[in-house]
């Protein structure tokens, strides 16, 4: 007897046939994911050129060698810079060299697990303010954007201590509109014209961004005359950090780049992660069920507090599992520094090389069944993917500061809700993936939620 498929969640449609310079423009607009060729899902590099030569690289070994042995040879490329330099400065996410250096080690005890661990409470105190919105719902929720609210909760109250001298709405509203315009690649990106020749839509987007810098330069002046709070929240931390060679601290202009910093990539990729994962466990009841008599057997009625995550493995495996299927950073780019080869294939300096982060993680000869939801994979007694495999939050020196930071939160706010309320996808409203700066729900992540008996 034939047994028919599972069904599979959400993909994109990759590129079956080159796009030129005009349709990938126009692609990227839409989905910078559909510039993916499907061929890069089997094979370890992809190379071609449109205005610039370019190379796809979804190797794990070559990975490697980009992100943790010749990272200095592969900076951000001119088009990242471009994009995100007008809305969080020169902080350690954009900065290369020595800038990028000090200003990490000056971080880097903010993140420290004994800080992300005392952060918790925060985490489960918005679980259960999302708990409540979701119990006083009348009919479908968009798990987007009740995400998106508790996570900016979260990075409001860690980062400023929810202070009134900072409106954090402003800014939320201010990097909306930012990614909605201003973030979408253009035509001169895909050409390779340099970085300093202008793009309208980023120059149109000054005045949203000039706000928003200016409200947090306020909350960091007004922290400054009235001195740390006790417990410190990241503003704090940051103003304490220093670099451990030099002693040198961050002035308010980098305090502000790296706090903007925090605030919009603290919350986009937690919420984007939690969409997801909600969404997942909805199209399979089978794995809800689960996660759910887990969730239930570690909390009871509480909501969950980072001391019960060792006993909520299967929720931290869905966690993971959402996001190979839908990295919120789905798609790097560098620019060669330095010849070197990938492959079996040159790289000249000046060469684009991207890192199509949803192709490695779909790749054919690095998973099984590559688009099917199977957080076992991840689960007790799994054997772990190759490290280079899994990028969710990059790898080497600059792998992202504040990994643990949003694993902690994503499955304390999953597991609170997976125990109390029981998800169930809706026909007709099935959420699109689609990337302009991360990789999101298009169309929302709407469901129906209703209280578990």
């Amino acid at each position: 007897m034939n047994i028919a498929p599972s069904p599979l969640p959400p993909r994109v449609a990759l590129a079956r046939q080159p796009l030129g310079i005009l349709g990938s423009a126009l692609t990227a607009r839409r989905n910078v994911l559909e510039l993916i060729p499907e061929i890069a899902t089997r094979q370890p590099i992809v190379s071609g050129k449109v205005g610039t030569r370019w190379h796809m690289v979804v190797d794990p070994a070559a990975l490697r060698r980009i992100l943790k042995e010749r990272p200095e040879d592969y900076p951000k490329s001119v088009v990242t810079r471009a994009i995100l330099e007008p809305a969080i400065g020169d902080s350690m996410f954009v900065a290369e060299g020595a800038h990028w250096r000090w200003q990490r080690l000056a971080a880097a005890p903010a993140f420290s697990a004994r800080n992300v661990e005392a952060l918790a409470p925060v985490m489960t105190a918005a679980a259960e303010a999302a708990s409540a919105r979701l119990a006083a719902a009348t009919g479908p929720v968009d798990m987007f954007a009740e995400m998106v609210t508790a996570t900016f909760e979260v990075i409001a109250d860690v980062t400023l201590s929810s202070g009134a001298s900072f409106d954090s709405a402003t800014v939320h509203d201010a990097i909306e509109r930012y990614i909605a315009g201003a973030a979408r690649i253009s035509v001169l990106d895909v050409m390779g014209a340099p970085g300093w020749l202008p793009r309208p839509g980023r120059l149109r987007a000054g005045a949203d961004l000039r706000r928003t810098r200016a409200l947090a330069d306020r909350a960091i002046a007004a922290r400054a005359a009235s001195g740390p709070r006790t417990p410190p929240d990241l503003l704090d931390l940051l103003r304490e950090g220093r670099d451990a060679e030099t002693g040198r601290a961050m002035n308010p202009g980098e305090l502000r780049d790296n706090l903007l910093t925090f605030i919009v990539a603290g919350h986009e990729t937690t919420a984007l992660t939690l969409a997801w994962s909600l969404w997942l466990t909805a199209f399979d009841p089978a794995v809800q069920a689960r996660a759910a008599a887990e969730a239930q057997t570690a909390l009871g009625p509480r909501a969950a507090t980072a001391a019960d995550l060792p006993a909520l493995p299967y929720i931290q495996a869905i966690v993971q599992e959402a996001l190979r299927l839908y990295p919120p950073a789905a798609f790097l780019s560098r620019t060669a520094r330095a010849p070197d080869t990938l492959c079996g294939r040159t790289v000249a300096p000046g060469e684009t090389v991207m890192l199509p982060i949803y192709a490695l993680h779909r790749h054919h000869l690095l998973w099984d069944r590559p688009d099917a939801f199977d957080p076992a994979r991840f689960g007790p007694g799994a054997t772990p993917p190759d490290r280079f495999a899994f990028l969710p939050f990059g790898a080497g020196p600059r792998i992202c500061i504040g990994a643990n930071f949003a694993l902690q939160e994503a499955a304390i706010i999953l597991a609170t809700l997976l125990a109390r309320f029981n998800l169930a996808t809706i026909p007709g409203r099935r959420p699109q993936p689609r990337m302009i700066l991360t990789l999101r729900p298009h169309g929302g992540c709407w469901l129906s939620v209703t209280p578990r008996r």
